[in-house]
């Protein structure tokens, strides 16, 4: 297949690039449509009880509140005087005039206190955002708009609840993505320029990470028009886009540079580097692949989205490098050192004596006496995983000035109890009343909970205390709702413990509640990610160990590798948990410290453990031809890295940058995900392939090349690997542990 590719790039180079122009342009403007395809939200289980309960009281109870107003009298003065009652009432008359809203309350309908701040200067509206995640983005983006400010020169309103912070995270992942590619690219380019020395050299890379983010946008718009793809994959495929477009070009533009400067003309210098270097870029798109494929086994469409778009973007990143570049190569030839920077030196440095050679060598000599210490660092750095706490992204994502988040602060200080973030209980059937009522009291006895109301009666204390004034929203003769406000803070772990207190109540004779809100959808959250982990995990690394052994022909070399790779796994998850969760850090990006966001950690996890097997091949790709070439195990790892070293620390700083630019971000989580993932690129790059993998390499011996039997006749017929076919060894010597100095 590489040598159909590459005799393509020599033979039809113009044809091939002319082709991809006219390919790029027609996924520029497909892709010019995605964000209007995507969609906000898509963290909850669809099958969990909290959704089925929200299901319910949307089609029978009008839905649940997840838009509130917060009116404040001008001047600081009580809400309830004539002049703030009369502008209440007119802006409860207009807000029940929009088509998109239902279930409009306020408190000027039947004063109740549950509506009023404590010191009297604050009244909420509540509603219901009609509509799915789309149409209530949409939706409450214009009611924002609409009603946020002055209104009627005697109240001043603000917007908050689920709807609104959603918008407002969807509104400000748009608006950091353009930060942060804005300070990605041009980064990039001055990196590019610093590693080729050369102007054609270095703008290669980045038209193929422009094809390849073009080639992601066009997928996310083909993908959001055939399911649930969420606006944040948009950051997710850039970045992956850019950062792998560039890695698999710097592989190929380096390798090819490195043929021309041994002499070989240019068609064999093309054909030479889609041989080694195309067939690197293929497998290790197939790991980073496996490893975001793995996120397809999750329920929620969230990081069902990501796992799609992922893979295709890795496809598309790859596809791009191997059959743009190579003609893009054939076409320049010699030409591609012009522009050389005066400083720059553009043949290859002495492999032997690089400085990623001497250091395998110096790690080689005390392999053990090197490792111990840069790994306990790296424990160390792992350690806050032992107090690793979870949640899902509530008002707090966003910066402290953000409306949404003000007016939910200001309903948890200053108001006794929130609708929005009540647990919402659902009885599919009619109930008797004096049932229902013993129920509803027993709610009300349990710890947190502030009041219990009903479609007869509000309990508190286990005792009746008022009858609901508006109970059209709570009653039905098919269906209940019970409406738990409570006095804990949202999504803790008391409000968790809340949760799974009401769930176990006995409930009415033949009845089966469905236990909602947003401190439902945490815990049931929490219980799909949990129960899905070990299956994606399995996955993860049976694809990665097959991928691995057909690349090498060994069973050992998977197994170091998904080791090691598990190292650059926690020291990283373990320094985002020191930073995000326990707030170190926080006044430098101003971020508020809460638990670890559980679907953003996942991705998280599966982002990390593909690009580090991208270096992973990269790497052992080098080391597995010269060690077919007849190499000792030391001096293949020592050459294989001088050649590789300072190719996979360019690409990780490449990488990085698009990733580290997220850090400017304002939604915590994308920070997180940004900070998180350049950070694993970077120990990944240099402590792991500068140093553990030489002291690994050195202390296995001839027994890095391991296999059974059975095992190598079958990748003998079906196994891959970088260079010419390894020779049939003669004898197992190859195998015994060798003690060969580096």
């Amino acid at each position: 297949m590489f040598e159909r590719i590459a005799e393509l790039a020599v033979r039809r180079s113009r044809l091939v690039l002319v082709v991809a122009v006219v390919v790029t342009a027609l996924m520029g403007a497909a892709g010019s449509g995605a964000f209007a395809k995507l969609l906000g939200g898509g963290f909850d289980d669809p099958s969990s009880q909290s959704t089925r309960a929200r299901e319910v009281i949307d089609q029978r109870f009008g839905g649940e509140t997840n838009l509130v107003l917060l009116v404040t009298a001008a001047g600081g003065g009580r809400i309830d005087t004539p002049a703030a009652e009369s502008s209440g009432r007119a802006l409860e008359a207009d807000l029940k005039q929009e088509k998109t809203l239902a279930g409009v309350v306020s408190y000027w309908d039947g004063r109740s206190p549950q509506l009023l701040s404590r010191d009297g200067r604050e009244a909420m509206l509540a509603a219901h955002v009609k509509g799915d995640e789309t149409q209530q983005k949409k939706s409450a983006e214009h009611l924002v708009d609409t009603y946020s400010g002055t209104f009627g020169h005697t109240l001043t309103v603000r917007a908050g609840g689920s709807a609104a912070v959603n918008a407002g995270m969807s509104k400000q992942v748009e608006s950091d993505l353009f930060l942060a590619e804005s300070i990605a690219i041009p980064l990039t380019l001055v990196l590019l320029l610093l590693v080729f020395g050369s102007v054609v050299a270095a703008l290669l890379p980045l038209a193929i990470a422009l094809v390849a983010v073009l080639g992601s946008f066009a997928l996310l718009f083909l993908l959001g028009s055939v399911t649930s793809v969420a606006d944040t994959a948009t950051n997710l495929t850039t970045a992956l886009g850019l950062g792998l477009g560039i890695d698999y070009s710097l592989l190929m533009v380096s390798r090819f540079r490195e043929q021309l400067a041994t002499g070989a003309s240019v068609p064999d210098a093309v054909r030479r580097t889609v041989h080694t270097a195309g067939r690197t870029v293929a497998f290790s798109a197939a790991t980073v692949a496996a490893a975001l494929a793995a996120l397809l086994v999750f329920p929620q469409y969230f990081l069902r989205s990501f796992g799609y778009a992922g893979v295709g973007v890795v496809a598309i990143a790859a596809l791009s490098a191997l059959f743009v570049m190579p003609p893009l190569l054939a076409v320049l030839g010699h030409r591609v050192n012009s522009g050389r920077l005066p400083w720059a030196r553009i043949a290859p440095a002495v492999t032997r004596t690089s400085m990623w050679a001497r250091l395998a060598r110096a790690v080689m000599r005390r392999p053990a006496l090197t490792a111990l210490p840069v790994l306990a660092v790296l424990l160390v750095a792992a350690s806050p995983l032992l107090g690793i706490s979870f949640g899902t992204p509530d008002e707090r994502v966003l910066p402290t000035g953000a409306e949404s988040r003000q007016v939910s602060t200001a309903l948890q200080r200053d108001f006794d109890g929130n609708d929005d973030t009540a647990l919402q209980i659902v009885i599919d059937r009619q109930v008797a009343q004096a049932p229902l009522a013993a129920y509803a009291a027993r709610l009300s006895r349990l710890d947190g909970v502030a009041r219990v109301e009903t479609a007869a009666a509000t309990y508190s204390g286990g005792r009746r205390s008022a009858a609901v004034p508006d109970s059209t929203g709570l009653g039905r003769a098919d269906a209940q709702r019970i409406t738990a406000v409570t006095s804990v803070t949202p999504r803790s772990d008391d409000a968790q413990r809340l949760v799974r207190a009401v769930r176990a109540l006995t409930p009415p004779e033949g009845t089966h509640p469905l236990v909602g809100g947003q401190d439902a959808e945490l815990v049931d959250a929490k219980h799909a990610i949990s129960s899905h982990l070990p299956l994606a995990i399995g996955l993860v690394a049976l694809t990665t160990f097959v991928l691995l052994f057909l690349f090498t022909g060994s069973v050992v070399q998977p197994l170091r590798a998904l080791v090691l790779n598990l190292v650059t796994l926690v020291t990283t998850l373990g320094a985002m948990t020191w930073i995000f969760q326990d707030g170190h850090l926080s006044s430098l990006f101003g971020f508020t410290a809460q638990p670890m966001e559980v679907s953003m950690t996942v991705l998280m996890f599966c982002i990390v453990f593909g690009l580090s097997m991208d270096y992973e091949v990269f790497v052992t790709s080098r080391i597995k031809e010269l060690h077919d070439q007849g190499a000792d195990t030391a001096s293949a790892v020592a050459d294989g890295l001088g050649h590789t070293g300072r190719i996979v620390t360019a690409a990780a700083c490449l990488l990085a940058v698009s990733f580290f630019a997220f850090g400017t971000a304002k939604v915590s989580f994308m920070q997180m995900f940004g900070l998180g993932s350049g950070l694993a690129i970077l120990v990944d790059a240099v402590a792991i392939r500068g140093v553990l993998v030489p002291a690994a390499m050195r202390l296995l011996g001839g027994w890095a090349w391991y296999a059974p039997g059975f095992l190598r006749r079958v990748h003998d017929r079906i196994g891959l690997s970088e260079g010419e076919p390894a020779p049939v060894p003669a004898a197992p010597a190859p195998y015994a542990r060798e003690t060969t100095g580096a």
